[in-house]
């Protein structure tokens, strides 16, 4: 299965640091697929009209949508309170997967 995950920032002062201080283990998280949880195969960050970061996206490939929870919450963006929500959408079946190079490692 394929998911749209967009994961909204907190819109704090202290969250652009935060972020910028989580990225490798963010970075090293997603390379891994959340340790198998879920093929990234495609992301990036949200911006603002200033260029400021507001958040950041992601299409993955689950075998269920708890997996993909399960990949969202396990980032340290997430667990580190820089993401403020998540939301994961069900792409279609027909979702051409086939045309993007997988971030994840493997």
């Amino acid at each position: 299965m394929f998911f749209l995950m967009i994961c909204k920032h907190h819109d704090r002062p202290e969250t652009a640091a935060l972020r910028d201080e989580l990225r490798p283990q963010h970075r090293d998280w997603v390379a891994s697929g959340g340790g198998g949880l879920a093929v990234v195969l495609t992301g990036s960050a949200i911006w603002d009209d200033a260029g400021q970061g507001t958040g950041n996206f992601g299409i993955l490939q689950a075998d269920n949508e708890a997996r993909a929870r399960a990949f969202a919450e396990g980032d340290p963006f997430f667990s580190g309170g820089v993401v403020q929500s998540i939301t994961l959408t069900r792409l279609a079946d027909t979702f051409r997967a086939d045309r993007i190079t997988p971030l994840t490692g493997g």
